[in-house]
């Protein structure tokens, strides 16, 4: 790498043997490099490498000691050891193992909250518990996130916010307007994993000042959330999965927001719920406990 250097450096007029000196090597390898740049050994391994590239192109799942033997077939004696080499340079992996480094992956922080739910997804009244959960899907503009808290009195979705990121302003945004659309006067318990944005300070705060109660599950154990994760795989199968590819972000929002409010919400019927929607199952005990 610092040869070319060395040769550019004396075309613009300064001495070899000092450029040499400064970067730590003598002129003897500079000339001897100048002389031949490539080596035959790297010429060797570049034509390996295009074999290799070949081989693996027609059999994808094959890994190094598979391509190292075809190679003997074709009459290349060749050691496993440097067609291994070769294809981690140039990251020639075979489709049935995992490719490359491991790469450190984030690591959930500590619960800030203790679990006051223990996977008892029930409630006698609403505003008793809320879960919360961040769901993504792509668009060819990017990835969009959904927050979404959902009542586990009556399954209702009283809030979500959407955006392109996924930040701790996307949750607190979710959990803003459950308060102002739920307003609640007694303590209501907020369940989420342990992800960033829900150990935030600004969800932590945003939580206190309103007179909410968090909840955190364990970490890994997506049981600990059950209920959440049922709703985000009806949305799944509902929304998301409904086109091959959404274009935009907005086209995608819209659907979103469409099947939560017009059709989930008020239109589809649970089992559970004696086969009344969310609203009519509120509106119903609403009525029944005044009366």
């Amino acid at each position: 790498m610092k040869f070319p250097l060395v040769r550019e450096l004396a075309n613009e007029g300064f001495p070899v043997s000092l450029t040499c000196g400064v970067l730590g090597f003598s002129r003897q390898a500079f000339f001897k490099w100048e002389k031949c740049p490539i080596s035959r050994r790297d010429w060797e391994n570049a034509h390996l490498a295009n074999e290799l590239f070949d081989l693996h192109k027609d059999d994808p799942p094959f890994g190094y000691r598979f391509l190292c033997d075809e190679l003997k077939d074709r009459g290349r004696e060749v050691g496993e050891n440097r067609v291994q080499r070769i294809c981690q340079e140039h990251q020639i992996w075979s489709t049935t193992t995992k490719k490359g480094r491991k790469v450190a992956g984030k690591t959930p922080g500590p619960a800030v909250n203790d679990d006051l739910v223990q996977r008892d997804f029930t409630a006698s009244r609403p505003n008793e518990l809320w879960l919360t959960d961040i769901t993504e899907h792509p668009t060819l503009e990017g990835k969009l996130y959904c927050c979404s808290l959902k009542d586990v009195f009556s399954n209702r979705i009283v809030g979500y916010a959407i955006a392109e990121r996924e930040t701790s302003e996307l949750v607190c945004d979710a959990l803003r307007q459950a308060v102002i659309r739920r307003g609640p006067v007694a303590v209501v318990i907020v369940h989420s994993d342990r992800g960033g944005q829900f150990r935030s300070r600004s969800f932590q705060r945003l939580l206190r000042v309103n007179g909410l109660a968090g909840s955190m599950g364990r970490v890994a154990s997506a049981a600990d959330n059950a209920a959440m994760e049922s709703f985000h795989s009806l949305l799944q199968k509902n929304v998301l999965d409904q086109k091959r590819v959404w274009r935009t972000r907005e086209e995608l929002r819209l659907a979103i927001v469409t099947w939560i409010e017009h059709t989930y919400n008020n239109r589809r019927r649970q089992r559970r719920l004696g086969k009344l929607t969310p609203v009519e199952f509120e509106l119903t005990f609403t009525a029944t406990d005044a009366a």
